[in-house]
């Protein structure tokens, strides 16, 4: 039986992919590169030759540290000139303040403020290249801002650090780019064993304390949520219902390893379908982004391979939200599970009712039959 849809990516499925997940070399903590390095104007390129809609880029892909203004002004004009060429925009520019030894101890909760003065600079000229490639959101994954010895700063400093940090970001935004959003992309540990806000719930509570939590959302990682051993669909349910997410990092990950940044949907099907179910029945408008990196052993050719296979797994799993959602055995299942969903009564009512556990215990809930028609629809048998 012939498919009745496509696996071609269109520039309107909003697929997205950060600069560094294909200009990874295929380097590890215990081995060297596996491929040759390719240009961050390159990447860009074949990017949009494959209808992805977008980049996202620390400022430092495409300008390294150190570059002078004339070759980063020349660099950021010729990234757009490819973006214009080739229809690709760019949604997100953060900073790398984390592989410099500079930043051995943290960035925004570095011991030292001129390191973390410097690291507020970093983001500041992030912002500023962003705006200039049409970006309006700044991502802050702070991967060294954690510790291994307790003793070496007072979490509530860092937290205080932190605030301070992300107040300075705000009122330059605020300032000089009105439109400018800022988000938190939260990770538990790695490369520090531990490091500060290391859940979206930890990101959101943060923000309600920063000056104007209305210019800050979430960018939750379901590698990083895996991590931790939590889900990653109640992760992205939950910034969806606070109004919060800004955008998300796509991939896969076996839980409580190391951040392995594997291929989307490659090792949690059935978490990765509830994830694109709730990006495709919400408002959400944002990109659908992946960041991942393609297997050590893969070429340059086989980096190509994983992209597309990235999106080909999102535009599997979006199809199975069509078919969840038209399902008449499913759907029948559903609607009699919440048959009696309305909104609770006055405390005043409660308190004066009479509940009887055993008559509300005695309620039927298919959960079993429920959960094996999930499966069976993900395994192309409904």
């Amino acid at each position: 039986m012939a498919r009745a849809y496509s696996l071609r990516a269109k520039k309107s499925d909003r697929f997205s992919f950060g600069l560094w997940t294909i200009m990874n070399v295929g380097r590890d903590p215990f081995g060297e590169a596996t491929r040759p390095p390719i240009d961050p104007l390159d990447v860009i390129v074949e990017l949009a030759k494959r209808n992805v809609y977008s980049f996202e880029l620390h400022a430092e892909d495409l300008v390294p540290m150190g570059t002078g203004a004339r070759e980063r002004d020349r660099l950021v004009r010729e990234a757009k000139k490819r973006m214009g060429d080739y229809d690709i925009r760019c949604t997100n520019c953060g900073s790398n303040c984390f592989s410099h030894p500079v930043f051995k101890d943290g960035a925004f909760t570095n011991n030292n403020p001129e390191i973390r003065a410097f690291a507020v600079q970093r983001y500041l000229r992030a912002i500023d290249m962003g705006y200039e490639l049409g970006c309006r959101l700044c991502n802050l994954w702070w991967g060294r801002d954690g510790l291994e010895v307790e003793a070496s700063k007072d979490a509530r400093d860092a937290m205080k650090w932190l605030r301070e940090c992300c107040n300075l970001l705000t009122e330059y935004a605020l300032k000089n780019y009105p439109d400018y959003e800022l988000s938190i992309e939260a990770k538990p540990n790695e490369p520090r064993g531990d490091i500060f806000l290391p859940t979206t719930g930890h990101a959101l509570g943060f923000i309600a304390t920063l000056d104007h939590p209305e210019k800050w959302g979430v960018v939750p990682e379901l590698a990083h949520v895996r991590m931790a051993g939590l889900n990653s669909v109640h992760e992205v349910a939950q910034a969806l219902e606070a109004g919060k997410l800004c955008g998300i990092h796509l991939n896969s990950q076996k839980p409580l390893r190391y951040d392995q940044d594997i291929r989307f949907g490659a090792e949690d099907l059935k978490e990765a379908f509830f994830v694109v179910y709730l990006l495709e029945t919400s408002d959400y408008r944002g990109t659908r982004s992946f960041d991942c990196h393609p297997y050590r052993t893969e070429d340059r050719e086989g980096v190509w391979d994983f992209v597309e296979g990235n999106m080909r797994t999102y535009l599997l799993l979006k199809e199975k939200v069509k078919t969840f959602q038209t399902d008449k055995e499913i759907q029948k299942m559903l609607k009699g599970i919440r048959a009696k969903q309305r909104p609770l009564p006055p405390t005043k009512e409660i308190a004066a009712t009479q509940y009887d556990a055993e008559k509300l215990m005695a309620t039927r809930l298919p959960y079993e039959k429920l959960d094996q028609l999930v499966v069976e629809l993900l395994l192309g048998a409904r």
